[in-house]
């Protein structure tokens, strides 16, 4: 729905130079009305220059491009790199050219969600990699400006930092002298750095206010580290923490203590329970085996999401889950990589009962979920009238398989997403699992397309037609990995070339 204000605002950013002429003539409370407008029409040099004579104390892009009385669609999944761009450089000329008509106090570069297909314009995306540096180098750049009698802007932002932009990110957190623009981090991805650049970096960018913190991938960390940035950085109002694949493996020179106790499981598990709004774990890929119950029977808040994938969980650390008071409360979980209804049947089925009442995504994965397991399957999911999400993908089930628990599937009211691996039916017979990339790859393309269009059939029979189902057999749409996708096969090329030497020198030395 779209109001007449809108519709005049539209007509008026429409011609770029018309409306910046107009603008010292516009009241300042229509001032958000032609920012969306602008937005949705791409118009770069407009949102420019209202950016530039912003007249209101507060500019928070996702507010602006929320839904509103006057338009009621919702422009935050549009990542538009031209009006991003326009937002920024816009930022700067308040700055440099306000003067004593700056009123700017607050901005804020939140709420834009990334997403794979553009709706923009231009369909050209300035993922949050690219906002950063974009950001840092503006903040660099007014750095270099003469200090004015000006007042500093308070900048809120979501942080991706890695190798490619590190020393342009700490020079704008660290700036030499006081800066124009004050960036407060309000989450912060890292990526591709090392233990001391992520340690020296997270101390900057404000700690005490951080509410997300994801270190993934190409960040190198173990038990002791990740101690110490817990112990030494601190995050007070932390609501989500992701940590990299091995956090929780030992020091390699550290030497096990007679009582087998873990030291550093102990002071991690500690820390974590002074972080009083923690609600959002992932711990994937973590070697976790019997200690599920110390790392978080000692959290003060209920967790709403908690990421256990490939944590070579047993039977003391499932029964702890089903019973423990984080179940009532999840609403995404991920139990991935471990054969929970070949050998954890009787906890998997009442951990699932616990949190039907809030389990809004499951994600189990290579779980060993055969054709024999699917009625326990059924079983277990049918009380989750919440789900929302289902992936179960690299589980050797076949077509008849699938039409069952498709057909039980719809018994899910709220149910709208399924991803669901290829039939085994796809694949040559004997095919093991779980399966590499390669062996993944390699199936019958042609039976699988039959396959897939009876299970939507099964849907449509049933009045389903709402759910989506698909196949990503490779994961699905990382935008974080996709833009920056070149810098990381660079990291890891550069880790296995820094292997390879390791190796060498030390075949050399015993010869």
């Amino acid at each position: 729905m779209w109001s007449l204000r809108f519709i005049s605002a539209e007509a008026l950013v429409s011609h770029p130079e018309v409306a910046q002429q107009s603008l010292d003539g516009v009241a300042h409370n229509l001032y958000p009305l032609l920012f969306k407008a602008s937005y949705l029409l791409e118009q770069a040099e407009v949102i420019r220059a209202l950016l530039e004579r912003w007249p209101l104390e507060e500019c928070r892009l996702g507010v602006l491009l929320g839904p509103s009385a006057d338009h009621s669609e919702d422009l935050r999944d549009r990542a538009c790199r031209a009006c991003l761009e326009a937002f920024v450089r816009g930022l700067a000329d308040h700055v440099l050219w306000a003067g004593g008509r700056q009123r700017l106090r607050v901005a804020d570069l939140t709420g834009v969600r990334d997403v794979q297909v553009q709706r923009c314009p231009c369909g050209k995306a300035l993922g949050r990699w690219g906002r950063t540096e974009l950001l840092a180098r503006t903040c660099c750049e007014l750095q270099a400006e003469p200090p004015g009698a000006r007042h500093p802007i308070e900048v809120l932002a979501d942080l991706f930092v890695t190798e490619g932009n590190f020393k342009v990110v700490m020079q704008a957190l660290d700036p030499p002298r006081p800066a124009p623009l004050r960036v407060h981090c309000l989450s912060f991805r890292a990526d591709s750095l090392g233990p001391g650049q992520l340690l020296h970096v997270l101390r900057l960018a404000g700690p005490g206010q951080l509410r997300k913190l994801e270190v993934v991938h190409n960040v190198r960390l173990h038990a002791g580290h990740v101690q110490q940035l817990l112990a030494q950085v601190g995050f007070p109002k932390l609501t989500s923490l992701t940590l990299p694949a091995k956090a929780f493996d030992a020091p390699p020179d550290c030497t096990p203590p007679p009582s087998g106790e873990d030291p550093f499981l102990t002071s991690i598990a500690w820390e974590l329970s002074q972080m009083t709004q923690l609600t959002e774990l992932s711990v994937a890929f973590s070697t976790l085996t019997g200690k599920i119950r110390k790392l978080l029977s000692p959290l003060r808040t209920p967790l709403r999401a908690l990421d256990l994938a490939n944590c070579s969980l047993n039977h003391a650390d499932m029964a702890f889950l089903a019973n423990c008071a984080h179940a009532t409360h999840l609403e995404v979980l991920d139990l991935s990589g471990h054969s929970l209804v070949n050998l954890f049947p009787s906890t998997f089925f009442r951990l699932l009962g616990r949190a039907a009442q809030t389990l809004r995504v499951l994600t189990l994965e290579e779980c060993g979920i055969e054709d024999g397991h699917v009625n326990t399957l059924i079983l277990a999911l049918s009380p989750c009238l919440e789900l929302s999400q289902l992936r179960f993908l690299g589980n050797p089930l076949s077509a008849r398989a699938l039409r069952r628990l498709f057909a039980a599937l719809c018994e899910l009211p709220k149910l709208q997403c399924v991803e669901f691996p290829v039939p085994k039916d796809c694949y040559p017979e004997g095919a093991a699992y779980p399966q590499d990339e390669l062996a993944m790859s390699k199936f019958d393309q042609q039976k699988y397309n039959v396959i897939a269009e009876d299970l939507r059939a099964v849907l449509l029979r049933a009045g389903r037609g709402d759910i989506q189902v698909s196949t990503p057999i490779f994961g699905s749409f990382d935008p974080d990995i996709q833009e920056t996708s070149n810098e990381l096969g660079a990291f890891l090329l550069q880790a296995f070339k820094t292997a390879l030497e390791n190796f060498s020198r030390a075949l050399k030395q015993m010869e």
